[in-house]
């Protein structure tokens, strides 16, 4: 293949590192050893996780926690142009500022679904693999391009803008990886097992209501555990869904995925584990309160959670 995953990760893990060389220089920041040496560590993951062994990837990530923990993350100092600059750029690009934004969708969508099977020769175009993350690789790779076309900015730019993106979102940044690792153990450690257990023992087995709402809030609460519906899934889905809805109660495999995803994503909506989705925006925002995200969010789950329990009963029923 031309473009691959590993690809995608080694361009996250330059950039990254370039990003760490600006904080470890950035005097304004009274961590900026630490804060450096965190973000320079999470892109020796990025660039050489493929060769390196878990076991020492393993020790990398004890000493990021490790910097966390002592308060080693600090924001620095970035140049940012003033309120009247800003103004004026913007007035002056108009409508076109939306352009590397729009970029990233658009070249995603269309990157995974037209070139997804283009061939150069012998070798594949987009990872066969994934071609979805590639795609959207490659397409914040354009958007990039675009904008420093657009505003007529260096690549130093883009770096500095990176870094103060990076600093902003600060130790959430490792929460993907650790959160699907964190899938995986609860996987092979048969907690899938533990929780079908449970269900035998102390609800009525032959309740339907009774164990699609154990399934669905379930589902939102491994997810609030685990930060991602996809990671909660195999466990409830080996625990509750195919013993009991499934099997037992001849629910429809495909219903029963979809409902149980959307109930997960209640889950999303109220925990901080979901860091992209509620500790992030909170972080960019420059919101007082970091858990305001959440706060607004959990009426909407909580509905959402009870309308989902609801439906998944009547479609077996």
């Amino acid at each position: 293949m031309i473009f691959s995953v590993e690809f995608i990760y080694i361009v996250m893990g330059i950039i990254g590192i370039c990003c760490s060389l600006y904080t470890f220089s950035d005097k304004a920041n009274p961590k900026r050893i630490q804060s450096g040496l965190f973000y320079f560590l999470y892109s020796i993951t990025l660039l050489f996780g493929k060769v390196i062994p878990p076991f020492y990837i393993g020790l990398i990530v004890i000493v990021m926690v490790v910097i966390v923990g002592i308060g080693g993350l600090r924001k620095g100092e970035y140049g940012e142009a003033t309120e009247q600059e800003r103004e004026i750029r913007r007035k002056r690009l108009g409508s076109w500022l939306f352009l590397p934004a729009l970029l990233i969708p658009v070249g995603t969508v269309i990157g995974s679904k037209v070139f997804d099977k283009v061939k150069i020769g012998s070798k594949q175009l987009l990872d066969p693999s994934n071609p979805t993350l590639v795609a959207l690789g490659l397409a914040c790779i354009i958007a990039i391009i675009a904008a420093l076309l657009l505003t007529k900015s260096t690549p130093k730019t883009a770096v500095k803008e990176s870094r103060r993106l990076l600093e902003a979102v600060g130790w959430a940044v490792v929460l993907p990886q650790l959160l699907a690792t964190l899938g995986t153990i609860f996987t092979k450690a048969g907690v899938g097992t533990v929780v079908s257990d449970v269900v035998t023992k102390f609800i009525p087995e032959n309740s339907l209501i009774w164990v699609v709402v154990v399934f669905c809030i379930g589902m939102a609460l491994f997810t609030m555990i685990m930060g991602n519906a996809f990671a909660a899934f195999p466990v409830m889905a080996a625990g509750i869904a195919i013993p009991f809805l499934i099997t037992k109660f001849d629910a429809n495999p495909n219903q029963i995925a979809a409902i149980s995803m959307f109930a997960g994503y209640c889950g999303t909506l109220m925990t901080p584990m979901a860091a992209n989705f509620n500790i992030v925006p909170a972080a960019l925002l420059d919101l007082k309160n970091k858990n305001h995200v959440i706060r607004v969010q959990v009426p909407t789950a909580l509905f959402v959670l009870a309308f989902n329990i609801v439906l998944m009963y009547f479609l077996i029923k």
